[in-house]
């Protein structure tokens, strides 16, 4: 299915009812195109939809329009979901223009236990620039349960590739902390951690990523003094306060 790529080692969905993913691939597929010659610039957005993810799953589809409306003025965003759960599935949908209709993607998808597959998300990654230029992945997450070593590895080709990770930590897991700085630091992107109680982080720290995505350096630069959190992004990046 063309509109739709399953991330698994295996076509099987362990634990995943048939009619949920029915409802993912119809609603990826009822998307329409970009519109033709529109200049956008590609961001994918990685979430982790393990069990104990739900709060700020539900928060992230709140606050997911921040990144459209930041770019809006640049040319424009497109987005690829990517998601994991459960034991064995990571998931990415078309990519698409609307926030309403990444809202309407993710609004169908329910977070269930399973391990982290943060590997799989760097891979993909690597591939979908592989096809066409992408400069931004944003990653939101609050675990790690993979090997260090074998993410750094994955991440240091995305530095290669140009693509910065902007990893974004929930929680106080201190293994998630140090490999998400890690990932952040071997791309030349940003890491920075938020509480899901505050929704206007979150918030903030999507539209600054897409304003990087869309204008790079000088577009963060020029929210830095309005956004505590393009703030940081930048800092985390350049080395210099603004």
């Amino acid at each position: 299915m063309p509109d739709k790529k399953d991330l698994t080692r295996s076509s099987s969905i362990i634990g995943s009812p048939d009619s949920m993913i029915d409802s993912f691939l119809t609603e990826a597929k009822r998307l329409g195109p970009l519109e033709s010659g529109a200049p956008r610039a590609r961001l994918v957005f990685a979430l982790d939809a393990t069990m104990s993810r739900q709060p700020t799953w539900d928060l992230a589809c709140r606050v997911q329009s921040e990144m459209f409306a930041a770019a809006s003025h640049a040319g424009g965003l497109s987005v690829q979901l990517v998601y994991f759960r459960g034991f064995d599935e990571c998931r990415s949908s078309r990519w698409v223009a609307d926030p309403r209709a990444l809202t309407d993607l993710m609004t169908k998808i329910s977070c269930r236990g399973g391990q982290t597959q943060i590997g799989r998300v760097l891979r993909h990654v690597r591939a979908e620039a592989g096809k066409a230029p992408l400069k931004v992945l944003v990653y939101v997450g609050d675990a790690m349960e993979e090997p260090i070593d074998d993410l750094c590895a994955v991440a240091g080709e995305l530095g290669l590739l140009g693509i910065k990770a902007f990893m974004f930590h929930e929680g106080q897991d201190p293994d998630a902390a140090r490999a998400f700085k890690e990932i952040a630091r071997l791309t030349g992107g940003a890491y920075a951690h938020f509480d899901a109680g505050a929704p206007q982080t979150l918030s903030a720290l999507l539209r600054a990523a897409a304003v990087y995505a869309t204008s790079g350096v000088e577009g963060l630069t020029r929210l830095a003094p309005s956004s505590e959190q393009a703030r940081g992004l930048l800092t985390a990046m350049t080395g210099r306060k603004p």
